[in-house]
């Protein structure tokens, strides 16, 4: 747990310090996605968007894994950050898509992942899931391929959309 903490703490300074040096926009987000990591996860969570330019966008989240494990209900908090890089230019759907890079972590496991992101709504990512120390979520180890499909909806957007 202890490597955890630590690795999460490291990653929010780092994150931090990059946002720090320029004005930065944020945006907030809530999400909606599928998570395969040994078992079927929905997960139900916010994202915060921050971004100078749209060449780099950085997101910061968290959210909940739900799902049955071994017959049983349970639920893990997920943590997670990621980068979006598109330096295309010249195109005539302007940054469509990104290559997405990041990582996410529960208290089971910590999963770097890559993927793709469509307008930074909609993304596709797999990566390993790397467990932390022995645990095991009832009875099952959370290790192994890691495959998400998660869907981005800016808060703004659904302010507009009940007006």
């Amino acid at each position: 747990m202890m490597n955890f903490r630590t690795g999460l703490a490291t990653l929010s300074i780092f994150f931090l310090s990059v946002m720090a040096k320029a004005q930065y926009t944020m945006h907030k987000m809530v999400t909606v996605g599928y998570t395969y990591q040994n078992q079927s996860f929905g997960e139900v969570g916010g994202k915060l968007l921050f971004l100078k330019n749209d060449d780099v966008i950085y997101r910061l989240g968290g959210s909940a894994l739900m799902g049955s494990v071994n017959s049983k209900f349970a639920i893990m908090p997920k943590l997670q950050a990621d980068v979006l890089l598109n330096f295309e230019k010249n195109v005539d759907f302007y940054h469509s898509y990104y290559l997405l890079l990041g990582a996410e972590g529960t208290n089971k496991y910590i999963a770097p992942k890559i993927g793709v992101t469509l307008f930074g709504l909609l993304d596709l990512t797999g990566g390993y899931a790397f467990p932390i120390g022995d645990t095991r979520l009832n009875g099952k180890e959370m290790k192994g391929l890691n495959v998400n499909l998660t869907l981005n909806i800016p808060t703004v957007f659904i302010h507009d959309m009940f007006k």
